[in-house]
């Protein structure tokens, strides 16, 4: 007998790296994160509420008077055409707040729906800086730019 034929018959049974079961399961589950992904990218979203709130909230200006840095509004709002194209403004606060040339009085709302994508710069005093920017993005298409708006949206809700 060569030394093949002895080394071919002594071969060890292949041992596989996970039970078959494992790697079912494992196969299903990314093929349903796949399907979600999928899905994710190339359905159109439907937000019930074309509206994007954000609150001022009550004690804002008092504090600020003390010297106290605030983060009540980001630097940068993001809004996309046809999904969340209105900008809502609660003022919570005691005193009223200047947004671009409106005056929101204690305790009102003011809502400003766009239609055009482009960038807005409002003077803004609830804000740090003084000054909003907001991202008016296109309508969605049907997918990168769907998925990178539902990753927005899960990112803000967990935050």
């Amino acid at each position: 007998m060569s030394t093949l034929e002895a080394s071919v018959g002594t071969a060890r049974p292949h041992r596989q790296w996970l039970p078959d079961a494992v790697r079912w399961s494992l196969s299903a589950v990314g093929l349903a994160l796949l399907a979600l992904v999928a899905w994710a990218a190339c359905v159109p979203p439907d937000p019930g509420s074309r509206d994007e709130p954000f609150e001022i909230p009550k004690g804002t200006f008092a504090r600020r008077m003390a010297g106290e840095p605030l983060a009540i509004l980001p630097d940068t709002i993001h809004l996309t055409l046809g999904t969340s194209d209105t900008l809502l403004l609660r003022n919570l606060d005691d005193v009223p707040q200047i947004f671009g040339p409106v005056l929101i009085m204690p305790g009102q709302s003011f809502r400003l729906p766009f239609e055009t994508a482009s960038t807005y710069t409002f003077a803004c005093n609830a804000h740090a800086s003084g000054q909003l920017s907001v991202v008016v993005e296109p309508p969605l298409e049907p997918g990168w730019s769907t998925l990178r708006w539902r990753l927005r949206r899960l990112q803000r809700a967990l935050a």
